[in-house]
């Protein structure tokens, strides 16, 4: 059984065409770590984070998609499964880097590409990589670039979360008052991610559903 882990509960919607096991872990390294030792009990033998990511690399836009060869935590490298990924259709290879809170704005996001080396950034995929390797089990990460290495996140997408990954409007509204200046950027953020989760509903399409049942 493939057991996938995402951060929102709208990337676990997208995940469930695939006709496999998902939790949403709420989008923080805490609640993935739950969500991929869940699916473990239930029986899971290989894990997939899905979703989406930050882009630390000029190159990589809104919607493109990402299927890293390894992923990065602490300085400690743990290479994904060629077998899976390899199932998960054509990406953007390389390092993905698992960081502990948002990276926030461009010059965040182009000191970790420096120090790290790596090519995106999300927060889920460190604590899946653990968790499988806690249990020998095979990973994965497909993620889809939602904010490229230029952007800085407007202060409502800091709050925008709740604990179960699904969007909490009460905190937005109150950011937006707070700082209404922010209201272009939110949109245009609300447009890339928009073009991310439509590209992980086309990669879930080309995927097909129980494709993936093959490689476990």
């Amino acid at each position: 059984m493939l057991g996938i882990i995402t951060g929102l509960t709208a990337e676990a919607t997208i995940a469930q065409r695939l006709g496999v096991a998902v939790r949403a872990g709420g989008g923080m390294p805490e609640g993935a770590e739950a969500a991929a030792e869940a699916l473990v009990a239930e029986g899971a033998t290989a894990l997939l984070s899905f979703g989406l990511a930050g882009g630390l690399m000029g190159d990589l836009h809104p919607g493109d998609i990402i299927i890293p060869d390894a992923v990065v935590e602490d300085g400690r490298i743990r290479p994904t499964n060629a077998a899976l990924s390899a199932r998960l259709g054509e990406g953007t290879h390389g390092m993905l880097l698992a960081h502990h809170e948002i990276v926030a704005t461009a010059a965040e996001k182009a000191a970790l590409a420096a120090s790290s080396l790596c090519r995106a950034v999300d927060l889920e995929s460190g604590a899946v990589a653990r968790v499988a390797a806690k249990h020998g089990l095979p990973f994965a990460v497909l993620r889809a670039i939602c904010d490229d290495a230029d952007r800085d996140l407007p202060p409502a997408a800091m709050a925008a979360l709740n604990e179960k990954g699904a969007i909490a409007i009460t905190r937005v509204a109150l950011s937006i008052l707070s700082h209404p200046l922010q209201i272009p950027a939110l949109i245009a953020l609300g447009r890339d991610a928009g073009r991310a989760r439509a590209a992980l509903v086309g990669r879930v399409n080309q995927i097909g559903v129980g494709a993936l049942g093959s490689v476990l």
